[in-house]
């Protein structure tokens, strides 16, 4: 079941709406994406991409949010997106599903994945979902620290520099490597 936008409070104090994507969302979706770095957006699709194409516009917004979900969260004052968060449950093993989380420049370094990677670390053990897997930039040391922030996360794989990551998801939030 999907749930209604929740708060979650930033190491800074601000808070932010975080919420379920929806079809709807695909120009807000868009202007988030223009607002990525190239760097971040290198990082997020481990190419370069200079737009998003309608194709993978539709990809990222229609969501069935069992199998491939999706949170965004607003910024309050301009109404646009701040970050967003997705899992893809994978056909070959339901129990795992790959994890993406992408924060506008100008929100990272202020615990914005971190609050997104948990609300989707809920999600996911709701969808019956316990570890997530990603590929990452050998050298991204940021995706290894915020994964780290649920759990020990283990490389299963390795690609022409990438790697591939696992982390086991704890069975309650509170359980998380981060939290104390």
């Amino acid at each position: 079941m999907v749930k209604a936008p929740a708060l979650v409070q930033l190491r800074d104090g601000t808070i932010l709406h975080v919420r379920p994507v929806e079809p709807e969302d695909r120009d807000l979706i868009r202007r988030g994406f223009e607002r990525l770095s190239s760097e971040s957006r290198y990082r997020r699709f481990l190419s370069p991409v200079p737009k998003l194409h309608d194709r993978m516009l539709t990809f990222l917004t229609e969501v069935d949010h069992r199998n491939h979900e999706a949170l965004l969260t607003l910024d309050a004052a301009t109404g646009e997106v701040a970050g967003v968060a997705r899992f893809v449950r994978l056909e070959s093993d339901p129990a795992s599903a790959e994890v993406a989380v992408t924060v506008v420049d100008d929100w990272q370094r202020r615990g914005l994945g971190t609050a997104l990677l948990d609300s989707l670390a809920d999600r996911a053990r709701e969808e019956s979902v316990t570890r997530f897997t990603g590929v990452a930039l050998a050298e991204n040391r940021d995706v290894l620290g915020l994964l780290g922030k649920i759990g020990a996360v283990r490389v299963v794989g390795h690609g022409p520099g990438t790697v591939e990551l696992a982390v086991d998801l704890p069975a309650h939030p509170d359980q998380a490597k981060g939290h104390s």
